[in-house]
């Protein structure tokens, strides 16, 4: 009888913060199982679910290999960075504060710059059909997408002096970008990306890691 993996993620795989935290994991050279939810029944609105697992009835969760349980998927990729700070890929420097703190910046650059746009975009384009609300709001979209093409206007000059979000080294903040993203490249707004050369660049670096090809690949 195979050993259950003593780290155990609750979601799905095709959910973008599922994924954010399965790229986490891989980085980290982490055995894992993934239980799913049974997200379209609404398992994750149900009382117990509520009460056991995330109080918000969201996902993911994660269970560590201790029994302790953290949820909200950035969170959960912090906490494996920490806990497991001497395994795998380094993904927040924490030696020097200089590096700490650019590292947090470019982090709250990704949370306050790049996803509210991104998952607005993705929410009118798939979120909506897939839960039957009827067609995008293309106003909205226009919107989200002018807001972003700002960004991203800022991010190729950021990429312009320095490979990664953070400086020289790949780190959560880069990866933390990838399941909107990747979902923009699939719903034909690849060109937010092509069209900077440097913002190119750095998403055909990250986008070609391991660790997410593993997460995009994933039943």
């Amino acid at each position: 009888m195979a050993k259950k993996s003593p780290i155990t993620l609750y979601g799905i795989s095709q959910s973008t913060c599922t994924q954010r935290v399965i790229a986490t994991l891989t980085e980290k050279g982490l055995s894992f199982t993934l239980q799913s939810i049974d997200f379209f029944g609404g398992e994750h609105k149900t009382p117990k679910y509520l009460q056991d697992k995330h109080p918000f009835g969201v996902i993911p969760v994660l269970i560590d290999e201790n029994g302790f349980k953290v949820y909200e998927s950035r969170a959960i990729c912090r906490y494996l960075e920490m806990k497991y700070k001497g395994k795998g890929t380094e993904l927040i420097p924490t030696k020097d504060p200089k590096a700490q703190g650019l590292f947090e910046q470019a982090a709250s650059t990704e949370i306050s710059y790049f996803d509210p746009y991104a998952s607005g975009i993705v929410a009118e384009r798939v979120l909506k059909k897939m839960k039957g609300q009827g067609e995008a709001d293309e106003a909205k979209v226009a919107s989200h997408k002018a807001e972003l093409n700002k960004s991203l206007d800022v991010y190729e000059k950021i990429l312009s002096q320095q490979p990664y979000l953070a400086g020289e080294k790949f780190t959560l903040a880069d990866l933390f970008h990838l399941p909107y993203g990747t979902w923009l490249v699939k719903i034909g707004e690849g060109d937010l990306f092509e069209s900077r050369p440097h913002v190119k660049d750095w998403w055909t670096r990250i986008t070609s890691r391991i660790s997410w090809k593993t997460a995009q690949a994933m039943e």
